[in-house]
């Protein structure tokens, strides 16, 4: 029986491997086969003792990666062999001079570099996820088809991870949202960024996702024949003018759904473009910004655009290489549908990115988007001394920021994110530039440093050889290039002043009859509350610390016996106090508690998101203030869940019933007569329910209101939310978070 499922299995892996040479984008020479063939031959071979977690053969997950990066990143066979090697250094006897040997430098290149990355995660035990991320974000500087084809990788990861347990799914997802779906849509790989942004939220927030996905089923056949039905028209317009090209209908990603609805706060049947046209059409290169505005031109005959909403990214293509034209159009039973208007040669580059790119490169002079991207950002890395946190949320806001394009003096156009400021421009021009701004004109006018740049804008940089950056000019900037810069030079002036301050320090603490020593400098940064020993030095330097405080210390030092048992005493009492507390709470109203075990643990709840009994909720062991409980849908939850995996404790209410919490409540709709009374009534005749406020305003025939209520937990408030929906002239009702 066994032979049988072996023989069978054996089947299916050569079938997968037909499969992979069949799909591959770049067109594959004898010796490409050969390469890729061999490099099969090894991984089969390394891992045939290996099955995964689901029981399968381990060697069907290097093939799918293989598969990933030669359909869908289009790679060509050099990638391909890597991603079928990709974990045969880190699981089985093989070296990376074992490939050297048997391939080449190149594929032993690519290994070595998605090793690393696979052995950094391994040994994550107590260290930031951020360092990871960092030093995976460092491999680029060795070759960027190393993390092309680490997210080829983390898809198949995502798209395979169902007998995983609960926690390790929840983390691997948040990883994936909070840097590999940034990553893949910088790198200009739409469809895979969808992919993983949708697998994301369906293990991050899995209710929700299930939602939308029954709400699209149930609404698929209507919205098909309502893409028909606009095809069709356009259709008999385009043919008449001998345009060869085809129509595609194209969902809006879960995901992108449940962003808008949150964004907007609307429902599911109010996001009202939920669906798109994409129209790709044959050109020559002459001919293609020609023909896509005389498509533009046909499908605006028919139906009406809405001109906010008009996209050009052909005149201007996105820094990552994107290319279309997007138009938002009214279309029947008034709803807006988007139609985006593509080449093959801008759907091919959409789809595969880097690997389109250099296709279509043909030797061109001009530096291309992505090159410019990868040069930043080799930049930005060399500075080791951010903090990995701070690099990788820099480095996050500028992947996913949208873009503006403004105009030297000369009127040469650069790409900067939007929200990027006139210092930010100077630094984009270079580093050198951006350290010795001494003011900008933007349009002819001067403008503050901080001032927000608009697309169009032009801008002239002024600067001074005597200028140097202040700490302030980090409040000025957006940009991780321009941030990067200034906190290096900050730093170099910093360094100077503490090493002055070490020296103080030292003579200082020796006329107070102190030596200084690690344990000394140590008491120094918690007596003073500081983070490090630069700060401590840095302070003195400036003189920010004085004899006096100095001294307290050195008091202090010497009564450490009798301050340690007076902390013990006042503890004991706080904690006895606390327990107390804590006991009547637990006899009489509702419990969250911890971890496998449910234990009782002392928490506070977060004030970034306000968490009552009902929610979803995480505990979040932090340095200062113990367990803070976090909602899942928190705004900070994907962050804290990415970074400081180890500090994640699972949480959970139970028996919710007695104990009360205060809940915000904004109304909005029409006014009409009577609507407070009503709405009182509706809150009073719900059972444990106490108002604590209320404030209606009314302007045009439009109503504002704020309602602060008490309830016992979320059931009740979610039925008290339903029952106001009802009221007639309400239009929407929403909980508010409070800081």
């Amino acid at each position: 029986m066994i032979e049988i499922d072996i023989e069978k299995e054996n089947k299916a892996i050569a079938q997968e491997y037909k499969e992979l040479l069949r799909i591959s984008y770049q067109t594959l020479t004898p010796e490409d086969k050969k390469l890729i063939r061999k490099a099969f031959d090894v991984a089969v071979d390394a891992h045939k003792e290996q099955r995964r977690k689901s029981g399968e053969a381990y060697i069907f997950h290097p093939i799918a990666v293989a598969k990933i990066v030669a359909s869908e990143i289009g790679l060509g066979a050099t990638s391909i062999a890597a991603a079928l090697m990709h974990d045969v250094v880190e699981d089985t006897p093989i070296t990376v001079k074992d490939i050297e040997r048997l391939f080449n430098p190149k594929v032993a290149q690519l290994v070595e570099g998605l090793t690393k990355i696979s052995i950094v995660q391994k040994d994550m035990k107590v260290s930031m996820q951020a360092e990871n991320f960092r030093k995976m974000i460092l491999t680029l500087n060795d070759d960027v088809r190393v993390i092309l084809i680490k997210l080829a990788d983390r898809l198949h990861n995502m798209q395979t991870m169902d007998s995983m347990e609960d926690y390790k799914q929840e983390k691997l997802a948040s990883e994936t949202l909070y840097i590999y779906a940034p990553l893949a849509h910088r790198l200009g790989l739409y469809n895979i960024k969808t992919k993983l942004e949708d697998l994301g939220l369906k293990y991050t927030e899995p209710r929700i996702y299930n939602e939308i996905v029954s709400k699209i089923k149930e609404t698929k056949e209507q919205q098909d024949n309502y893409i028909k039905d606009i095809s069709s028209v356009l259709k008999t317009s385009l043919d008449a003018e001998g345009l060869d090209y085809v129509i595609k209908g194209r969902p809006k990603s879960i995901y992108s759904i449940h962003r808008k609805m949150k964004a907007q706060n609307v429902t599911f049947d109010q996001v009202y473009d939920k669906f798109a046209l994409r129209i790709v059409y044959k050109s020559s290169p002459h001919d293609e910004k020609f023909l896509a505005w005389k498509i533009y031109s046909i499908v605006t005959d028919h139906y009406r655009p809405s001109p906010s909403r008009l996209r050009d990214w052909i005149s201007s293509p996105k820094s990552t290489g994107y290319e279309a034209l997007h138009i938002t159009v009214m279309g029947p039973k008034g709803r807006w549908v988007e139609v985006q208007v593509r080449s093959e040669r801008m759907d091919e580059i959409a789809e595969k990115g880097y690997a389109a790119h250099y296709k279509y490169k043909n030797g061109a002079d001009e530096e291309h988007g992505l090159d410019v991207w990868l040069n930043l950002l080799r930049e930005a890395i060399e500075n080791s001394e951010t903090s990995a946190v701070d690099f990788v949320e820099d480095f996050k806001m500028n992947l996913y920021s949208k873009e503006i394009y403004v105009f030297t003096p000369k009127g040469d156009i650069k790409s900067l994110p939007k929200g990027a400021t006139s210092l930010d421009f100077a630094f984009s021009i270079h580093s050198e530039i951006g350290i010795k701004t001494r003011g900008t004109r933007v349009n002819g006018k001067l403008v503050p440093l901080n001032y927000e740049l608009r697309s169009g804008d032009q801008v002239e940089i002024i600067t001074s050889p005597n200028q140097k950056p202040t700490v302030n000019w980090l409040d000025y900037v957006t940009t991780s290039r321009a941030k990067t810069k200034i906190k290096s030079v900050l730093n170099e002036n910093t360094k100077k002043i503490a090493e002055h301050g070490k020296e103080l320090l030292t003579r200082k603490l020796k006329h107070l009859k102190v030596t200084l020593n690690e344990t000394t400098v140590n008491e120094l940064v918690n007596f003073f509350n500081l983070k490090t020993s630069l700060d401590l030095f840095y302070r003195v330097g400036v003189g920010s610390i004085e004899n006096q405080q100095l001294k307290d210390y050195a008091a202090k030092k010497g009564n450490t016996l009798i301050n340690f048992f007076k902390n013990k005493i006042k503890r004991t009492e706080k904690t006895s106090d606390t327990d107390i507390h804590k006991h009547i709470l637990n006899h009489n109203y509702d419990m969250l508690v911890f971890g496998k075990e449910q234990d009782k643990l002392d928490y506070k709840l977060s004030t970034c998101c306000n968490p009552i009994p009902g929610d979803d909720v995480f505990g979040f062991v932090t340095i200062n203030e113990g367990i803070k409980v976090h909602k899942k849908d928190c705004p900070n939850a994907i962050s804290l869940q990415s970074n400081y995996a180890y500090r994640i404790m699972p949480a959970k209410w139970i028996d919710s019933t007695r104990q009360e919490f205060k809940a915000m409540l904004n109304i909005t709709g029409m006014d009409t007569l009577g609507l407070t009374n009503e709405l009182t009534k509706v809150i009073s005749n719900n059972m444990n329910v106490n108002i604590q406020s209320i404030s209606l305003s009314g302007d045009a025939g439009l109503f504002k209101g704020q309602v602060i209520v008490i309830v016992q937990n979320n059931s009740i408030l979610k039925k008290l939310i339903d029952n106001i929906k009802k009221i007639d002239g309400v239009d929407k009702v929403t909980r508010v978070y409070t800081n």
